[in-house]
């Protein structure tokens, strides 16, 4: 810090009663003026710099700013050792930009005081979402040996279209089965990008229809004109307050959606979401941390136990193989993109088959053509029920 950006945050701290209220226009005429003022021989370019650097420190992400100033940017990681890595279209690379634990510390703090949240040795963890709605995990010490890591995960304004992920004959199958409320479960793994596909995927619900989304952290941006979104609370620094996704799922039951998203299931809470499924929500979808389609239900399965270990197993795979209809797992390749790589109808009653007599699900699709359709009927009165021809279609209009 040079001793004009000293001066003018000693500027901003003399003015800390009235600071928070100023709009951010007039924070930065306030700033420009005193830096003038203190270097009147200044460059212009050199005092515009001074004033973002403070304006960064006080009220943004200080170093990190401008490297988030990238949309390209998706993913920033700063690690123990103070280094910074961000991803970029699907890459990974490091930035010439090292904190300081005192600095990485300082922004943790500024992040989730405000929001009635805590990070020290006592409570090393916390989850929080920027005012750009991104996302931020922090870890410290003891738990984070070599120093506090922070993670951020944005998301991008950029309207991502379900061609994006798949070919032409898959997206069909993919909205036709949006519209005939089909219970879909996207799986994947870290960063493969679930929540961007879930989006996609949304965007494929009619208009008329009134959609809660339930989220621990709301990543979820919906276009369409009746959404309602919840979020999870997690307790505050007396442990109290707790809201957790399940409790959500039980109170978006009584507010008459016409369908339910949950962002992810992690825990307990998918009991209550195949329950929710399976009594007449129909078109409900959610994400899952998974391997393979085949992996994504049997997760399911033991998170349902995890609030119901009273039940028997063959009483929840039945639950899920009622409720969940198709499972799309998308993945990110080795050049960064991220694409559809299966969907799977689960098999009616293949549930009960413990013993392996009978595949639990059969794939739909080999690559960006669909091998196979589904069986299953339309949950929506009146959905016609798809067809090759229609498939046909969907290609030849991408074509043309």
């Amino acid at each position: 810090m040079n001793l004009l950006t000293q001066a003018l945050h000693r500027t901003v701290l003399d003015a800390a009663p009235t600071w928070p209220s100023l709009p951010d226009d007039a924070r930065r005429t306030h700033l420009t003026d005193a830096a003038r003022g203190l270097a009147p021989l200044l460059p212009p370019g050199q005092v515009q710099a001074a004033v973002d650097s403070v304006l960064a420190l006080v009220g943004g992400l200080g170093p990190l700013e401008p490297v988030l100033a990238d949309p390209a940017v998706t993913d920033l990681m700063v690690n123990g050792d103070g280094s910074v890595f961000v991803e970029r279209r699907g890459r990974v690379e490091r930035v010439p930009v090292t904190l300081t634990e005192p600095e990485v510390l300082a922004l943790i703090e500024r992040v989730v005081a405000p929001l009635g949240l805590r990070v020290d040795r006592s409570s090393p963890v916390v989850d929080a979402r920027l005012a750009d709605g991104s996302r931020l995990n922090a870890i410290v010490r003891p738990v984070a040996v070599d120093g506090p890591c922070l993670t951020i995960r944005r998301f991008s304004v950029r309207e991502i279209r379900l061609d994006d992920f798949a070919g032409p004959e898959v997206a069909a199958l993919l909205r036709w089965a949006i519209t005939a409320r089909s219970n879909l479960l996207v799986s994947g793994g870290t960063g493969a990008g679930k929540t961007t596909l879930l989006n996609a995927l949304a965007a494929s619900v009619p208009a008329t229809e009134r959609v809660i989304t339930l989220e621990d952290t709301a990543e979820l941006r919906l276009a369409a004109p009746h959404v309602v979104r919840l979020e999870a609370r997690p307790p505050n620094a007396d442990g109290e307050g707790r809201v957790p996704i399940g409790a959500l799922l039980r109170n978006a039951l009584r507010m008459r959606p016409d369908r339910v998203l949950v962002g992810e299931v992690r825990g307990g809470e998918a009991l209550d979401m195949l329950q929710a499924m399976n009594t007449g929500h129909e078109g409900s979808l959610s994400t899952c941390h998974a391997n393979s389609p085949v992996d994504a239900l049997r997760r399911l399965e033991t998170m349902a136990l995890m609030a119901a270990i009273d039940l028997p197993l063959v009483a929840i795979r039945e639950q899920v193989g009622a409720a969940i209809d198709l499972v799309v797992h998308v993945a990110r390749r080795s050049d960064g993109t991220r694409r559809v790589e299966a969907v799977d109808e689960v098999v009616p009653g293949a549930a009960l088959a413990l013993d392996g007599g009978r595949d639990r699900t059969r794939s739909l699709v080999d690559g960006d053509r669909v091998v196979r359709l589904p069986c299953r009927p339309p949950r929506a009165p009146g959905a016609v029920v798809l067809d090759r021809s229609a498939l046909d279609r969907a290609a030849l209009e991408a074509a043309t």
